[in-house]
């Protein structure tokens, strides 16, 4: 599964992520402040996770029945967080709002980060709530678009997109907007 968008940096991403998380719940910590105090020394990847965590209100209560999850990634020269709020009934999980943190360094056009950074998260959802392969006989039986879903608009939570500001060096925008949707997705369920 190398050749989806951001490539290795989605499952590799969902296992650290989760894993955290996994971490946090073990160790009676809020997965905010657990990530916080293992990234002390890394202050790129504390900026895009506190500014998800702001814009998103981390620690204020949700309505019953709704959960939020976090995850803080690097890929491609950029750093990226999300907050993911989701509800599961009847065994089906709705994302209903992601905020997205992105520090891609130096950049010319606010839009284009915004875009690329949200289309990310609806392929990481899409991933994480509908997409599966599938083999009969040895055959792939997802060939393209039409047997292999992708979110539509219908289904698309209110997604946020926040950029720090900073000189440094400018990284990459295409792909570090997928690899923290499905962990973040999957932190807000186990919660």
């Amino acid at each position: 599964m190398q050749w989806l968008r951001s490539v290795g940096h989605s499952h590799t991403a969902f296992a650290a992520e989760c894993f955290i998380d996994e971490l946090a719940v073990l160790a009676q910590r809020d997965p905010y402040q657990f990530r916080r105090e293992l990234l002390q020394k890394q202050a790129r990847h504390l900026g895009v996770l506190d500014l998800a965590a702001e814009k998103a209100g981390w620690g204020k209560p949700l309505p019953k029945g709704m959960g939020r999850g976090i995850a803080v990634h690097f890929a491609f020269g950029s750093y990226s967080a999300h907050v993911a709020e989701v509800s599961v009934t009847d065994g089906k999980v709705r994302v209903h709002r992601m905020v997205c943190a992105i520090d891609c360094g130096q950049y010319v056009n606010p839009g284009i980060i915004a875009a690329q950074t949200e289309g990310g998260a609806i392929f990481g959802a899409s991933a994480a709530l509908y997409q599966e392969l599938t083999f009969d006989h040895g055959r792939l039986q997802q060939t393209n678009f039409h047997t292999f879903p992708v979110m539509r608009i219908n289904e698309s939570p209110q997604i946020e997109t926040h950029i720090v500001e900073n000189n440094e060096k400018a990284g990459g925008i295409g792909e570090p907007g997928v690899p923290c949707a499905a962990p973040a997705i999957a932190n807000a369920v186990l919660l």
